[in-house]
C-alpha cells in the first residue's frame, strides 16, 4: 500500500497576512493555501512544517490523517478558556494532550495504531475539519464534553484501572452536539462506553445568565479591563475584544455553575458496567428496529402480491415479453416475475393453477437454455 498523509489547518480568529501566507508557501509548493486555510496531502515524502508550531503561530484547528492508522485533531484556545485543574485531570498521554504556550492551550486528540483497517484503507481526511471545528467554539463557551470524549479511549484500551475515578463529573453526555458526535467517531470511541457514560447522568445545565446577574457582572468589571476592551475596539480589533469578553463571561458562568451543581464522579468500573447496560439496550433497540423493518417488508410484499393477483393475465403477458427479448437482463426480469407470480398464486389462487400456466408458458420456450437455467436455480421449474 502506498503512503498517504493528509494535513489541513484552519485559521478562525483572524485571517493570515500576506507575509504568513508566503512563509507557509515556503513549506509546500503544492498546498492549497487561502487566508484562512492550508490543505495538502502526501503520497511520498513528509511535510516540512511542524504542526504544533504552525498552530502556535497561525492556526486555530488542525486535522491530520495517515494511512498507517493514525488520526489527529488539534485546536488552539486562549489559556484562560480552560482552568488548569481541568487540564491536569483530563490529560491522558497519547490520547488527549495539552501543550501550553504563553497565550494559548494547544489541545491534541489522537488515534494511534487503530485496528480499523477498513477505515484507513479508505480514509483520506477530507470533510473532517468541517465536522470537527465547532468543537473549538464549544470549548470557548465552557463546554468541556469534547475533552471527556478524548479521555474515554484510554478506558476502551484499558489504560485506566477500574478503581480510578473519571476525571470530572460531566453534564450532557447523553445529548452530545453534532461536533462532539463527530469527534467520538473520529477517535473511534466505543459507542457503548460513550452511551453508558450518559446513562443516568445529569442533563446539560442551562447556563443562561439572567439580566440581573449580567448587570451585576458588568458593574463589577475592573476599570482597567473595560479600558483595555475599549482600546481594542478603537484600534479595529473588535474580534479580540469580543473574544476577551467572552472568555471572562465563560469564567463567570463556570463560577455560577460550580456553586449550583454538585455531581458525584464515577469510577471507571462503574462506567464499564454502564457500557454493558448500554450494549444491552442497543441490542434490544436493534432487534425492535429489525422487527419493524420485517413487518414493513411483509406488508409491502403482501401488497405487491395482491397487486399481481389483480390481473394475472397481464402479468403472464409481461413474462412473455421478457422471454421474447432473449437477453440476460430480460431473462432475469422474467425469472423474478415468475417467482413472484408463484407466490401470488399460492396466496390468492392455488399453486396448482400456477404450475399449469407455467407449463403452458414453457412449451414455447424450451429452447431458451439460459432462461431455463435461471428458473431451475430459482426452484420453480424442473428440467425433468
Amino acid at each position: 500500500m502506498s503512503e498517504y498523509q493528509y494535513y489541513e489547518f484552519l485559521a478562525i480568529d483572524r485571517p493570515l497576512t500576506e507575509e504568513e501566507i508566503s512563509a507557509l508557501r515556503a513549506l509546500s509548493s503544492r498546498a492549497h493555501i487561502t487566508p484562512v486555510s492550508f490543505t495538502n496531502h502526501y503520497e511520498w515524502g513528509d511535510f516540512k512544517g511542524n504542526p504544533d508550531k504552525l498552530m502556535e503561530l497561525f492556526f486555530d484547528a488542525h486535522v491530520y490523517v495517515a494511512n498507517w492508522r493514525t488520526a489527529i485533531f488539534k485546536v488552539r484556545v486562549p489559556i484562560e478558556a480552560i482552568p488548569g485543574n481541568v487540564v491536569k485531570e483530563m490529560a491522558v498521554p497519547d490520547f488527549l494532550d495539552f501543550k501550553a504556550t504563553k497565550t494559548h492551550w494547544i489541545i491534541t486528540w489522537s488515534v494511534n495504531e487503530s485496528e480499523n483497517d477498513d477505515r484507513f484503507g479508505m480514509e483520506n481526511g477530507h470533510g473532517w475539519m468541517a465536522r470537527l471545528a465547532p468543537v473549538r467554539e464549544e470549548i470557548l463557551s465552557g463546554d468541556m464534553r469534547s475533552l471527556y470524549i478524548g479521555w474515554l479511549p484510554a478506558v476502551t484500551w484499558e489504560m485506566i484501572d477500574d478503581d480510578e475515578m473519571e476525571p470530572l463529573a460531566m453534564e450532557g453526555l447523553g445529548s452530545l452536539s453534532a461536533a462532539q458526535k463527530a469527534l467520538a467517531e473520529f477517535l473511534e470511541v466505543d459507542e457503548d462506553l460513550l452511551a453508558g457514560a450518559g446513562i443516568g447522568g445529569p442533563a446539560l445545565h442551562d447556563e443562561s445568565i439572567s439580566q440581573k446577574e449580567m448587570d451585576a457582572w458588568v458593574s463589577g468589571l475592573p476599570k482597567d479591563e473595560v479600558a483595555a476592551l475599549l482600546n481594542l475596539l478603537i484600534a479595529g480589533k473588535g474580534h479580540q475584544a469580543e473574544r476577551a469578553l467572552k472568555n471572562r463571561i465563560v469564567a463567570y458562568r463556570r463560577s455560577l455553575k460550580a456553586a449550583k451543581i454538585d455531581v458525584p464522579r464515577r469510577t471507571v468500573g462503574e462506567l464499564r458496567k454502564r457500557a454493558e447496560a448500554a450494549e444491552r439496550i442497543r441490542h434490544e433497540q436493534e432487534k425492535r428496529e429489525q422487527e419493524k423493518r420485517e413487518i414493513k417488508r411483509r406488508k409491502e410484499r403482501e401488497a405487491h402480491l395482491k397487486n399481481l393477483a389483480g390481473d394475472f393475465p397481464k402479468m403472464w403477458k409481461s413474462v412473455q415479453q421478457y422471454a421474447e427479448r432473449g437477453t440476460s437482463l430480460a431473462y432475469k426480469d422474467a425469472c423474478r416475475l415468475l417467482v413472484d407470480l408463484a407466490e401470488a398464486y399460492s396466496v390468492h389462487e392455488s399453486r396448482g393453477i400456477f404450475d399449469q400456466e407455467l407449463r403452458r408458458f414453457m412449451t414455447a420456450h424450451l429452447r431458451r437454455k439460459a432462461l431455463i437455467k435461471r428458473l431451475v436455480k430459482a426452484g420453480i421449474w424442473n428440467e425433468k
